[in-house]
């Protein structure tokens, strides 16, 4: 079966999947030293521990802009982290991010193997290491997982979670910094998580994936009108973040109440984590 245009401009392979994004290929050149120090440094820290180590954000997408783009990281261990574990990778996030001026900020997530190919994450984390990161070190999981198509179950599973989210979200604003700095990256992670869910509710009607919050942002405007241009403004945000009060308290007053409810009305509610959401 051939590749149509369309599925190709929307992330799909030629059955209809939504196709791995990101390769080490991409890597733009300023990059290059920094991803070669984070495999040596999470291969020196972990040792016989690691699993396996991804990429994923701009960085392998080939997008990632000199001193604008963090670098992001998924860490497997072969067994459940420890918190000494957290703290090793905290110290590998704060020694990459002052070493390399190309990078604004490094973050890194750290699971399981187990908890990657479980069953309860086989929709949500699972298909984020299957089709949004890339392998950098050790055997790659996504060899164990299903390939995925951008249906309600995939949107459920992956951001059907707001609900549970907003009242953590606004502690975070009640506590930060009274200062535009300080609010400016609450601002930018914030906005990319609802341009992110506003997308993956119409994510099955628009048939396909993108990490493009521009795209995003259209592909829910053509649905939702009333709110497109909330949506795009977020979208502009999560790029070039300003650290207003208003934003934020839009975001869990406004924007974000509705989007939770109309997505368990679309969608339903992602089932619940041992661990909280």
């Amino acid at each position: 079966m051939s590749e149509t245009p369309q599925q190709h401009a929307r992330g799909l392979d030629p059955q209809g999947r939504i196709a791995r994004e990101g390769s080490l290929t991409r890597v733009p050149p300023a990059f290059r030293p920094v991803v070669a120090a984070a495999r040596e440094r999470l291969r020196d820290v972990f040792g016989a521990r690691l699993h396996s180590a991804y990429l994923y954000g701009s960085v392998p997408r080939g997008t990632a802009r000199v001193g604008r783009s963090d670098l992001d990281l998924l860490v497997a261990l072969h067994e459940e982290p420890t918190d000494t574990d957290r703290e090793d990778l905290r110290a590998v996030e704060r020694t990459l991010d002052a070493e390399f001026e190309q990078v604004d900020g490094v973050g890194a997530l750290l699971y399981s193997r187990a908890r990657v190919l479980s069953e309860l994450e086989r929709y949500d984390l699972g298909w984020f290491v299957a089709c949004l990161c890339t392998p950098l070190l050790g055997d790659d999981l996504a060899a164990r997982l299903p390939r995925y198509r951008p249906d309600s179950l995939l949107a459920r599973e992956t951001n059907g979670d707001l609900a549970a989210l907003l009242p953590r979200w606004r502690e975070r604003i009640a506590g930060v910094a009274d200062t535009e700095e300080a609010r400016r990256p609450l601002v930018r992670f914030l906005s990319r998580h609802l341009v992110r869910t506003a997308f993956t509710l119409v994510m099955p009607r628009w048939n396909g994936w993108t990490s493009d919050l521009r795209v995003m942002a259209e592909a829910f405007a053509a649905y939702y009108p009333e709110r497109a241009d909330e949506v795009r403004a977020a979208a502009a945000r999560g790029r070039e973040p300003v650290g207003d009060p208003g934003v934020l308290r839009s975001y869990a007053d406004d924007l974000g109440p509705w989007l939770a409810g109309e997505y368990a009305r679309v969608h339903g509610v992602k089932a619940p984590r041992p661990d909280g959401p």
